[in-house]
């Protein structure tokens, strides 16, 4: 039997109703008791309230009957006037409607923020303009999809957009508004991160996103000339407030680069407003050839304001990587950010030029990068002789604070010498914070030499990862002093080899007080002698917030070792230990993977602190 509507709720579809179609009556809607607005303004569509607040907004522009500008509130106390344009906050309903609709998404902004983390949810965002911008994003997303189809021969803008993404923003009609152009116009002052298909790089697309603002662009396949011509258009059009541009999985000729990056210059001038350029697998490298792509180095030298340079997967060589760094060298970009990974380098150091590695090395840096924070040349093949030139390069760079030099097999040879550089390093006026080395055919001999290096730091690391290198146990007596040391808060051992002896020594060892905030311990291998090592963890890291274990095939039983443990690890503390299901469980179980949470309230401050434990059983 079917639920009969309440008078409310009926009343709110009706006047729905009438504010998406424009109805005059939404200046009386406006007009209702402050009590009754709020009610019907958490029960909109996002259409309807996107109507109220385009409605308030042309209505402000207006002058009142008596002459007052802009209709403002002290005007309408003054003439006596209704109260109908009040400045209600509706940026909490646009965030609630933003998580309703998309409850599982990752990443909202170009900032990238953690929807699912609610602490990190920022308050001041514009969630309006976040929802019409994901909004417009799921329609391009759909009209690509459509467009593609071999079977399409029409307009990009007559193309129909599907009753479920009409349904969500609560409108179905079949009407123009079910067509992309209306979204376009309508919502595309909203769009400020854009993601565009290949497909959708024609003339006609830029004509329908005239009315965007974009500040980054991200491009996927394109290849064909049409598709090149519409791009050159695009990026035209938006040169003013484009930011950031990233290639994904393109495939153009070196040639045309010059084009790209030429229609880029503001105004006539040799610059451009460019903050961060990713190529991404994409080929613009020529193999046979030991030039790089026609427009590409005059851009970086032209990029007053660059921040971030990232080269993956693009079959980079090391003549063209040479002809790159020298460029950034000699240019003034602020650059901050400098990623050229997963390409063939081997050798490539060795060409750049570089300064004897002295004590004066040390204390007055001769290369212009001082702005430079993060290095990353994650996957390049380097070898142990890369590693060595490496280490005349890095001591130019006194800011830096990330380097990451995972899967490359430089091996013991390689560790050592760059240890000379780490020493340096982490005591000068801005340290090095994080070092990554993971996959990078280490020893348990190499990684504990350098780990007995890092001893004399003063403050803790915030990452040190050594992952996917086969250390063994004994490797666990060097990790234990290390965290004693001050030690890392965010540490990385995962697949390490270390066993049921490695963590018998880690738990036995392991200091009373560590900094501790995250742990990765997955695929050891450890049994039960891992869950003892977490429940020493959580006693003696008062930080930690996050425990990784997969693939430890610990035992049921380790559940009870691990609950105590939170248990005892906070005062004022409770402990819930879940089940995929949600069920509390805290005994044997056959449930594939386990999370745990540690609920702290702060006597002093009343604040709720939140620990999870996410674990992995085998039984």
């Amino acid at each position: 039997m079917s639920t009969v509507p309440c008078l409310f709720n009926l009343c709110v579809g009706k006047i729905t109703t009438a504010i998406i179609h424009g109805h005059e009556l939404t200046k009386d809607i406006i007009e209702l008791p402050p009590d009754l607005f709020d009610n019907l303004v958490r029960n909109l569509s996002p259409l309807a309230l996107q109507n109220i607040h385009e409605f308030r907004e042309r209505s402000a522009d207006h002058s009142c009957e008596f002459g007052c500008k802009n209709a403002s509130f002290e005007c309408r106390q003054n003439c006596g006037r209704p109260f109908y344009f009040r400045c209600e906050d509706f940026n909490t309903l646009w965030m609630m409607l933003f998580m309703t609709r998309w409850s599982n998404i990752k990443r909202i902004h170009p900032s990238g923020i953690d929807g699912n983390d609610k602490s990190k949810l920022n308050q001041s965002l514009d969630w309006q303009q976040l929802y019409w911008e994901k909004h417009l994003q799921d329609v391009l997303d759909e009209a690509a999809e459509k467009a593609l189809l071999p079977s399409f021969d029409a307009n990009i803008g007559d193309l129909t957009i599907s009753d479920s993404i009409m349904d969500a923003i609560g409108h179905r009609d079949t009407c123009c508004c079910m067509k992309l152009s209306f979204h376009c116009n309508r919502f595309g002052k909203y769009m400020r991160y854009l993601r565009l298909q290949n497909v959708l790089c024609v003339a006609e697309t830029c004509e329908l996103l005239r009315g965007c603002k974009l500040q980054s662009l991200v491009l996927r396949r394109v290849i064909s000339k049409t598709q090149v011509d519409g791009l050159l258009m695009l990026l035209k059009q938006h040169r003013h407030t484009l930011r950031s541009l990233e290639f994904i999985f393109c495939h153009i000729p070196s040639a045309i680069f010059e084009q790209f990056f030429g229609c880029m210059h503001i105004d006539g001038s040799e610059t451009h407003g460019i903050h961060d350029l990713y190529i991404k697998s994409s080929r613009v490298f020529d193999n046979k050839s030991s030039l790089v792509p026609s427009g590409l180095l005059p851009f970086l030298v032209s990029g007053r304001d660059l921040h971030s340079l990232c080269i993956c997967d693009s079959k980079l060589q090391a003549m063209h990587a040479k002809l790159i760094f020298d460029v950034l060298v000699e240019s003034s970009s602020p650059l901050v950010t400098l990623e050229i990974s997963e390409n063939n380098l081997a050798g490539w150091l060795s060409r750049v030029v570089r300064e004897p590695l002295d004590s004066s090395s040390f204390i007055e840096p001769k290369m212009p990068l001082k702005s430079l924070r993060e290095l990353t040349l994650r996957g390049n093949n380097l070898k142990k002789e890369d590693a060595e030139d490496l280490c005349y390069i890095l001591v130019h760079m006194p800011v830096l604070q990330c380097l990451d030099i995972s899967d490359n097999a430089i091996m013991d040879g390689g560790i050592r010498s760059l240890i000379p550089y780490f020493i340096w390093a982490l005591l000068k006026d801005y340290p090095l914070t994080d070092i990554k080395l993971n996959n990078c055919n280490l020893s348990c001999s190499g990684v504990a030499n350098l780990l007995r290096s890092l001893l004399p730091i003063k403050t803790p690391l915030n990452t040190f990862s050594v992952a996917e290198n086969e250390l063994g146990s004994f490797i666990a007596a060097p990790l234990a002093k290390f965290l004693a040391s001050p030690g890392v808060r965010k540490l990385n051992i995962e697949d390490i080899g270390l066993g049921i002896l490695g963590f018998q020594q880690l738990e036995d060892q392991i200091p009373r007080e560590t900094a501790l905030q995250y742990i990765n311990i997955s695929k050891n291998r450890g049994g039960n002698k891992a869950a003892c090592f977490i429940s020493k963890a959580l006693l003696y890291a008062p930080n930690i917030t996050c425990i990784k274990a997969g693939g430890n095939i610990m035992p049921p039983e380790s559940v009870e070792v691990i609950y105590r443990a939170l248990k005892e690890s906070r005062d004022h503390g409770t402990c819930d230990v879940l089940n995929n299901n949600g069920v509390d469980n805290r005994s044997a179980c056959n449930h594939a993977r386990w999370s745990l949470t540690l609920q702290h309230v702060n006597p002093d401050t009343s604040v709720i602190y939140t620990k999870k434990v996410n674990l992995r059983y085998w039984t």
